[in-house]
């Protein structure tokens, strides 16, 4: 196992990589004359999304529930881990709140509402599962369906029980047939009710978070991905077997240059174990902006967005599995602590670019199955309070009453779904960069048509 020096080495190979991997895409471009730097033309035809499409709010058990149990992550906060920086206390307490803010989600018009179902709170003492924990996700799947939204479950966001954590984690064999014991709990409870499964959350984060917080050395790290493609897809089967019909995934972290290293924690090799494929996309990189770098030191409201690079990614996705749909099961942006970004781009103009180019993915044949917003409400980032995520934004830290405020986005979120999308002829307000990592061949090759030359906002 690293010690210090050990994590320190993690950090340093994940942004060797990344480094090299800007450093090849810029040298063969700027080999290229920049008349030849050419993207997706903003304005052209966009397709409305469909009656029937799942529009969608997400959040996951622990970032947001507060009271939470012995697990690794509470482990982590206590001991103020790599990236932990703020206690995690109450969080913003849904665990007592879930009533009222799903009334939010429903006064958005979403039809879905993602959560987790931990594990650490259903089963606390290996083998002894907690009555009033199961009861208390027996209501909230049951609130979410009354109020008109179909429930998508993670079965795994990044949490396990202490006693997991106490025989090896991923390390220990056992963990695996643990894992699928639960697994097979919660989807015995919850079946023949719509419910839309995703197994593992991020497996690449995943997989990163434990190296750089527990720690792990390289070979842990490949036991656990390894132990995680073999249960996702063990896991699919069992889905398939005990709630038929129920679509099933496991939503990828898009990466910007390295994403071929986050493919290959999980994605590549259950490809034949998806019904969808799930895509988180908060940021990318192109030759005029690489503040995906913050990324790797939790600063994300230092990310300048690059909405156009979602239209890449959701492409790119869709050919390499034609036959099958996409859910954005994940996208938002960061504020820092709730103050307003710099350069003025709210969070109003960032949903409505991502929702634009999801519409240009759309008319150039992107099947699009959902779309989630990450998240309902400001929430426990990994380690902090920092990073504002939330459409209803809450200040856990200072304000003993969690009140959830709306921030400009609420209203915004609410007219996009009731109007199916933005408006025929919308202009994005960020700008496109020059040769987007997410598609060098089409953005730095001159294969698409050239932006127009106004924008409301260069960004």
């Amino acid at each position: 196992m690293f010690g210090r020096s050990g994590r320190a080495r993690s950090v340093h190979v994940l942004s060797a990589l990344t480094l090299s991997a800007t450093l090849a895409l810029t040298a063969a471009s700027t080999a290229m004359s920049p008349a030849a730097a050419e993207t997706v033309r903003a304005g052209a035809a966009t397709a409305k999304f469909p009656d029937g499409f799942l529009w969608g709010v997400a959040t996951s058990g622990f970032q947001s529930e507060g009271s939470f149990p012995d697990s690794n992550w509470t482990r982590y906060a206590d001991r103020k881990a790599t990236g932990v920086t703020d206690p995690y206390g109450d969080s913003v307490d849904f665990r007592h709140r879930y009533p009222s803010d799903l009334k939010l989600a429903r006064g958005l018009g979403v039809n879905v509402f993602r959560t987790s179902v931990e594990w650490a709170r259903i089963e606390p003492r290996r083998g002894h599962r907690d009555p009033a924990a199961i009861g208390y996700y027996d209501d909230l799947i049951r609130r979410i369906k009354a109020d008109g939204m179909r429930p998508m479950i993670t079965l795994d966001h990044w949490v396990y029980p202490g006693w997991v954590a106490d025989q090896g984690a991923w390390d220990d064999p056992r963990t695996q047939e643990d894992w699928l014991r639960n697994a097979r709990f919660v989807v015995n409870r919850y079946k023949n009710q719509g419910v839309i499964w995703i197994t593992f959350n991020e497996a690449s984060a995943y997989i990163y978070k434990e190296l750089t917080t527990r720690p792990m050395d390289l070979a842990q790290m490949m036991k656990m991905r390894d132990a995680l493609i073999r249960t996702h897809r063990a896991a699919y089967d069992m889905i398939h077997a005990v709630d038929p019909g129920a679509p099933v995934s496991s939503n990828v972290a898009y990466g910007s240059p390295i994403n071929g290293i986050f493919d290959a924690a999980l994605f590549n090799d259950v490809t034949g174990k998806l019904d969808f494929i799930g895509i988180d996309y908060y940021y990318g990189a192109n030759l005029n902006n690489f503040t995906a770098a913050y990324a790797l030191t939790g600063e994300f409201w230092k990310i300048d967005p690059e909405p156009e690079g979602l239209y890449y990614v959701l492409r790119n996705y869709q050919r390499r599995l034609p036959n099958l749909p996409v859910y954005v099961v994940e996208n938002g942006t960061s504020t820092d602590n709730g103050k307003p970004r710099q350069d003025g781009y709210t969070r109003s103009d960032h949903l409505r670019d991502h929702i634009y180019w999801i519409q240009r993915a759309m008319a150039d044949g992107v099947k699009m199955m959902g779309y989630n917003y990450w998240s309902l409400t400001d929430n426990y980032e990994w380690g902090s309070y920092r990073p504002r995520f939330g459409l209803y934004t809450v200040d856990a830290l200072t304000d003993p009453s969690l009140a959830r405020r709306p921030t400009d986005a609420v209203p915004t979120y609410r007219s996009i779904i009731a109007n199916r999308g933005v408006p025929s002829g919308y202009v994005p307000v960020r700008r496109p960069g020059w040769c987007s990592i997410e598609d060098p061949l089409a953005t730095c090759l001159g294969t698409t048509p050239t932006p127009p030359a106004s924008y409301r906002r260069a960004g």
